[in-house]
């Protein structure tokens, strides 16, 4: 009797793993998407005199073949738009962290390099640079800041005409097709003065970037904030022109940053752990920031309506002062 249970039970285990082995396997979700067949989208023309808007991407003006710059990615539409368009690494030079997972998922890797709305020096340059370079060698580029109009563009030019790609008046022609407003000098001078740089040169940068930079301490970030309010003071004080006493201050930019430091901050573990009300505060102050930007960038308002509007900036930290900090 045990000995046919036995039997039995070792043919029914037999039957078991034959009919396991010949079941096929699903695929793992993850592998689905990256497989997944999609239609491909042009991408924008060297020749093209304005920027293009895509589905989650605006802005995207081409500074080279397959080299692109353009808006931060919106959700899964505006990856899935890259990832058409057959980009296989995005920069990203904004200060907010960049979404990694929704790039990985669609085979697309990240390199974060930020940098400000007054330019950057040569040691960001030239890593901007071997970034680039070396991940051309595996298929189209997508640079991106956050609007796409002013940080992205005089970077992906300074890149252009340090890899020889284009002159530098080139270059800025491209920065102006993107929308960059003349107020941000900075990043205009960083590609009028940017050649063709020795090879042995960028190999010499250490290629090791990061995929996220974290965004800097909430106390860090309200030291600066300080600051750039004396920036704005010194403005003010002058018209909402260039300081003759700090002829580095430049309008645009300083209310660039102070919108920028708001958004970030955003993002960092003290603001995280703070109420919703905190969290809403802050929008606040980087709405009113970001408005202050988008009048002096425009250039057709009058000093007092600068001023109007930079005392709600102020209104705003005084309210979350007041609140969290007094």
């Amino acid at each position: 009797m045990v000995a046919r249970l036995a039997s039995l039970i070792a043919v029914v285990a037999v039957a078991f793993i034959a009919w396991s082995c010949a079941s096929p396997k699903k695929p793992a979700t993850t592998q689905i998407a990256a497989d997944k067949a999609v239609a491909p989208i042009p991408m924008p023309s060297l020749a093209a005199t304005r920027p293009a808007d895509y589905p989650g991407i605006h802005n995207a003006v081409a500074f080279h073949e397959g080299f692109v710059s353009g808006s931060v990615p919106e959700g899964d539409e505006g990856f899935d738009t890259l990832r058409a368009m057959g980009i296989k690494t995005i920069i990203s030079v904004d200060g907010s962290e960049p979404e990694v997972d929704r790039a990985s998922a669609r085979g697309m890797k990240y390199v974060h390099l930020p940098i400000g709305y007054n330019g950057f020096d040569e040691k960001r340059k030239l890593e901007l640079v071997r970034a680039t370079r070396d991940a051309m060698k595996d298929g189209p580029v997508y640079i991106h800041c956050h609007h796409g109009k002013h940080r992205s563009a005089g970077a992906a030019a300074t890149v252009a005409a340090s890899l020889g790609w284009s002159t530098p008046d080139e270059s800025v022609g491209r920065m102006k097709v993107s929308g960059t407003s003349p107020n941000y000098k900075g990043l205009y001078a960083c590609a009028v003065g940017s050649a063709p740089v020795e090879q042995s040169t960028i190999d010499a940068v250490p290629a090791n970037f990061p995929s996220i930079s974290k965004p800097a301490g909430f106390v860090k970030a309200m030291v600066e904030v300080d600051l750039v309010f004396d920036h704005l003071k010194a403005i003010e004080k002058a018209g909402w022109t260039v300081p003759a006493n700090h002829p580095d201050l430049v309008p645009a930019a300083e209310a660039g940053r102070l919108a920028d430091l708001y958004r970030n901050s955003l993002e960092t573990e003290y603001a995280e752990a703070r109420p919703a009300e905190f969290a809403a505060i802050l929008k606040k102050s980087h709405a009113e920031a970001q408005l202050l930007e988008d009048l002096i960038v425009e250039g057709k308002s009058e000093p007092a309506k600068l001023s109007a509007q930079f005392k709600l900036v102020a209104a705003s930290c005084v309210d979350c002062h007041r609140k969290y900090r007094d």
